[in-house]
């Protein structure tokens, strides 16, 4: 590399040997678009992400940034430019007395989790593993627990960045306060690379575990009918899922899977805050009773149903419209529905709090998201477009979409309020009026 001497991470440039295993090694979905950075930086120190965007200003380069890969769109892999890998900068400090922790980018949430728990401590992470924290704040935090202390976004304190200028900031409510405001909930639009976040962290909660309900698929419409229904109501200690997939366990065929993971202060409180449980509709094939579990084994069962060395196309829906008004576009997910492990989740989330000031600004009160999931040519056929076909078929009953599962470049959709987006645009200009940060796929305004 040009600029600096003491850089000492890894350059490769494109048609250079080690170029495309460096770009493919930058998603976890097998899809990878056929997009190629000129140059792919891998950064392993702070020193290194102030030489790399020094580089690009010199060069004229606009910079896309991963810190995890787990970016469903790939939308850090853009055409030209460059593509600046910060996954080496992972390292994590707690500070038990104060209730904070920094953490580097790269860092994955499941570490963060494992050594948040050895102490007693909590912070909403992300329910799969490997998730980097980067893209994950950036984007808000799509988290376990997130309904009661808010999401992840909302729980960051302040941030280390290197800015368009190609220097080394901080940004927090009393300094550079506007790039701490985008910084949470900008996601892929974020103008400048973090190399540091500080997280406010929580007391772990005493009691954590889950109850499963499982379900022959023609009850589909009768459970998401009875979800809508208890949804505003459930308690912020539990996340209420529906997973409708053809393969669920204990059944012979496709299914729908209720979950219902708790975060409480002890067993009573777990058992009082389920009992909205026993008003689900009779007929399951399998119950279990709340099962107290480890975050990690929970966070585990998830990626059953993301398994790697997959293919995938994601979309997804922020919604308030009603049971009836969803219903024709639920059956037609159903009926359309690839094979395993394609699935549809839908999600209670009814927000109940007010936020803070800051970028995040889309949420509503159920969340739905299909995954269509492939290994192969034959499976392609049936999944790669599902989720997108489907989720235009429901686009007039959404609010928007979120950035943690989104697919802007195949169908832009409002991701943020309009006029926290116009904010954002006007910070945007101001901060990086060189362009040097590569805006949202697809021409994306996020206000449509």
């Amino acid at each position: 590399m040009q600029e600096g001497a003491n850089f000492i991470g890894e350059v490769f440039r494109r048609s250079e040997a080690g170029y495309e295993a460096a770009r493919r090694a930058t998603c976890r979905n097998e899809r990878l678009p056929d997009r190629y950075p000129d140059i792919i930086v891998q950064a392993t120190s702070e020193a290194d992400v102030i030489a790399a965007v020094r580089l690009a200003n010199a060069n004229g380069w606009s910079v896309g940034v991963r810190s995890g890969g787990h970016s469903w769109s790939c939308n850090h892999v853009r055409d030209g430019g460059m593509l600046l890998d910060v996954s080496r900068l992972n390292a994590v400090t707690i500070d038990r007395a104060a209730m904070r922790a920094g953490v580097g980018p790269g860092c994955r949430g499941d570490r963060v989790n494992d050594l948040l728990a050895a102490q007693k401590l909590f912070f909403p992470v992300g329910h799969c593993q490997g998730v980097g924290l980067g893209g994950y704040l950036l984007q808000g935090g799509f988290r376990w627990h997130g309904r009661a202390v808010g999401p992840a976004c909302e729980n960051v304190l302040a941030i280390d960045y290197v800015g368009a200028d190609g220097a080394l900031h901080h940004a927090s409510p009393s300094e550079n306060a506007d790039m701490y405001w985008a910084a949470r909930g900008a996601g892929p639009g974020f103008f400048g690379v973090v190399t540091r976040f500080y997280l406010k962290l929580h007391p772990r909660p005493k009691v954590i575990g889950g109850k499963f309900a499982f379900y022959t698929a023609d009850r589909f419409e009768e459970l998401v009918r009875w979800a809508h229904r208890v949804g505003p109501d459930v308690p912020a200690s539990i996340e209420l899922l529906l997973i409708l997939s053809r393969s669920v366990p204990f059944i012979d065929g496709p299914g729908v899977m209720i979950v219902a993971p708790v975060f409480a202060g002890s067993l009573r409180a777990a058992w009082k805050d389920l009992s909205f449980m026993k008003s689900r509709p009779r007929g399951a094939k399998r119950v279990t009773p709340f099962l107290p579990m480890k975050l990690s084994a929970m966070t585990a069962r998830v990626m059953h149903h993301y398994p790697e060395h997959h293919h995938y196309a994601v979309d997804n829906m922020w919604t308030h419209a009603s049971f009836g008004e969803l219903l024709p576009g639920l059956k037609r997910i159903a009926e359309t529905l690839p094979p395993a492990p394609s699935h549809m989740l839908w999600m209670n989330w009814a927000p109940r709090a007010t936020r803070p000031d800051m970028a995040y600004s889309m949420e509503d009160d159920v969340y739905i998201a299909l995954y269509g999931i492939w290994k192969d040519a034959q499976g392609e056929a049936a999944a790669s477009k599902w989720a997108v076909s489907r989720m235009t078929d429901l686009a007039p009953l959404a609010k928007g979409v979120q950035l943690a599962d989104e697919n802007l470049g195949e169908r832009p959709a409002r991701f943020m309020a309009d006029a926290n987006l116009a904010r954002l645009n006007r910070l945007r200009t101001a901060h990086d009026p060189a362009g040097r940060f590569h805006p949202y796929m697809g021409g994306a305004s996020g206000g449509l």
